[in-house]
C-alpha cells in the first residue's frame, strides 16, 4: 500500500461529528512527521471527508471562502468551537494503536571506566 493509500484510508476513518489533525493522521497512517504529505493527499483527492482535518490544536487553517465552508460543514455535523477552533476535548478522534514493528533495544553490557595510573 502506497503512502497516499495509506494516509486517505486514515482520514476515511474519521467519523462524522469528529475531526483530527494533519499530524496525527500522518502519524496514524504510519508515516509521523509526514504532516506536509497529508496535506497533499487531500489536494490531490475527492470524495474525503476533508473539512474533519486540522491544524494543530483544532484551528482551521484554509482561508476565505474555504474556511468558511470547512466551519460550516463541521457545525453541521455537530461539532462545536471554542472561539476560532474546534473543541478538541469533545470532539477529536483518537486513532487505535497500531503494532510497533519497533525491534526492543538491547541493553549494552557497562563497563566499568578504570582510570589508568602512571608511575612516577
Amino acid at each position: 500500500m502506497t503512502m497516499d493509500a495509506r494516509i486517505l484510508a486514515t482520514i476515511r476513518k474519521i467519523p462524522r461529528g469528529k475531526v483530527s489533525t494533519y499530524g496525527a493522521i500522518a502519524r496514524a497512517a504510519g508515516y509521523p512527521g509526514a504532516v506536509r504529505q497529508v496535506v497533499g493527499a487531500l489536494r490531490r483527492s475527492f470524495d474525503l471527508p476533508w473539512q474533519r482535518v486540522l491544524g494543530a490544536g483544532g484551528e482551521i487553517k484554509l482561508r476565505g471562502d474555504s474556511a468558511i465552508e470547512q466551519r460550516l460543514r463541521l457545525e453541521s455535523e455537530g461539532v462545536t468551537f471554542r472561539r476560532r477552533r474546534v473543541n478538541m476535548k469533545l470532539h477529536e478522534f483518537k486513532f487505535a494503536k497500531g503494532k510497533t514493528t519497533n525491534k526492543p533495544n538491547k541493553k549494552r553490557p557497562q563497563t566499568k571506566n578504570k582510570r589508568r595510573t602512571t608511575a612516577d
